[in-house]
Parts: C-alpha cells; sequence; structure tokens
C-alpha cells in the first residue's frame, strides 16, 4: 500500500509483508522533533509492538483501525516497560476484547502482572509464538539498550528484527524504509544522550541478534532500515565499545 496520511501527521506503511509501521511525529518541550513508531503484524492473530504513549492512543487507534478492525488484535507486544512502549496498554486491552500483552519473563514479574488490567502472556528467551503466517521470537536483551527486562521480537518468516531503541534516529520525520546509513545519527543521538546501559554483555547480544540474519530492522524511533542487518548490528556493536 502506498503511504496513508492522517489528519494527526500519523503515516502508516507496510514495510514487509503484512507488516504496517505507524509512525506519529512530535515536537517536544525542547523544541526537537521525534517520531514514535508502532510496528502491526496483521495476521490470523494480530500483534502490535509498543502502544505509544498514553496520550497518543487515539491516533494510534485510528491508525490501526485502517489497517484492520481493533476487535481483532490479539498481541500488544513491547520490548521494556517504558511509556513509549506500553503507555497505553490498558486502553487497547479495553478497546480488543481478546488481546494479550506480551513480554518477556522479566517485565511480566516486575511491572506488567501489576499495570496490566489482564494478566499477560510472558514469554521465555527463545519461545515463539505463531501468527498465522507469521511466527515472532522472543530475545531476551537484558539492559541492551536498557531496562533489565528488556527484549526483542524476530518476525521469523520475513526476517523482520522489532528492534526497539536500538539505532533510534532524531528527528520527526523519516522515510517509513530505507537502505541509507542510520548507524551514524543514532550512535551521535545515542552518545549525546547517553541512553545505553553500558552493559558488558553489549556484543554478545548483538552478535546474537546478527546471528539471526535480519534483513529487515523495525527501529521505534525514525526510519525502518533494510539490508544486511547482521553487518549492522556488528557495527554497532564495535561502535558501542568504542
Amino acid at each position: 500500500m502506498a503511504t496513508l496520511t492522517l489528519s494527526s501527521g500519523t503515516t502508516i506503511d507496510e514495510i514487509a509483508n503484512r507488516i504496517y509501521r505507524i509512525a506519529t511525529p512530535v515536537t517536544l518541550p525542547d523544541g526537537d522533533g521525534f517520531s514514535f513508531n508502532q510496528y502491526l503484524i496483521d495476521d490470523d492473530a494480530p500483534l502490535l509492538f509498543h502502544t505509544g504513549l498514553r496520550k497518543l492512543f487515539p491516533v494510534v487507534r485510528e491508525a490501526v483501525e485502517r489497517v484492520m478492525r481493533l476487535e481483532r488484535l490479539r498481541y500488544i507486544g513491547f520490548s521494556h516497560f517504558e511509556a513509549d512502549e506500553c503507555g497505553s496498554l490498558n486502553a487497547f486491552l479495553a478497546a480488543a476484547p481478546r488481546a494479550e500483552a506480551l513480554c518477556g519473563q522479566v517485565a511480566a514479574m516486575v511491572s506488567v502482572n501489576d499495570y496490566a488490567d489482564r494478566p499477560p502472556r510472558s514469554l521465555a528467551d527463545g519461545e515463539t509464538v505463531s501468527l498465522g503466517k507469521h511466527c515472532v521470537r522472543w530475545l531476551d536483551t537484558p539492559h541492551l539498550p536498557h531496562a533489565w527486562e528488556c527484549g526483542f521480537l524476530m518476525e521469523t518468516i520475513s526476517a523482520t528484527l522489532l528492534c526497539g531503541d536500538l539505532f533510534t534516529q532524531p528527528g520527526s520525520r523519516h522515510p517509513s524504509l530505507t537502505t541509507h546509513d542510520i548507524l551514524a545519527p543514532s550512535e551521535a543521538f545515542r552518545r549525546g544522550l547517553d541512553y545505553f546501559s553500558h552493559t558488558k554483555h553489549a556484543r554478545t547480544m548483538l552478535d546474537r541478534l546478527a546471528g539471526l540474519q535480519p534483513t529487515t530492522l523495525a527501529c521505534m524511533h525514525g526510519s525502518a532500515w533494510q539490508g544486511d542487518g547482521a553487518a549492522l548490528l556488528r557495527a554497532l556493536a564495535d561502535s558501542v565499545e568504542v
């Protein structure tokens, strides 16, 4: 489908087969712009990865409904417990009666069992969930880039890594999918804010992600990226160690 732009400025693009990037541009208090992305996998058991901030629920809901009926939503996943990742989780649970939160076991233990209005489905490291024609695998990545409960989902059929805050790019408006360099701008942004945890195990975890050979990186902030994901993840490991 061609880019669909809503009145809010939110855009919807299909970045892989039935995987949609929903991107909302936001102006921050310091005047800079930033983008908040969600990824919707439309399948027999649809998955929304990231909900967006609580106050963005109306625009994200509208975007989802442009692709599918919201009540079909089955899973609501996120990398770690943070407002832009799951701020409107309970609003989505209320709007989609069959939906379950999908998170790692640590996230369930420390936050989601208490926060979510319905019990989450917590995943062990490496556990898979079939969505129909798509399949996602949960990967524990504690403290990468931050939060003990952090992890990512790999959609194994399309080789799409839902990589959360890795490769965060500044600015509010970006191409939905790019093959251009995202490492340099994301690393400049990281060094300015120092939001990585400085875990000693970053290379080991990034090498593991690289071993999955992703061809699409679904970033939470900025463009999604297409290409040799393994090489880009290993380049990030090199940069983080400098």
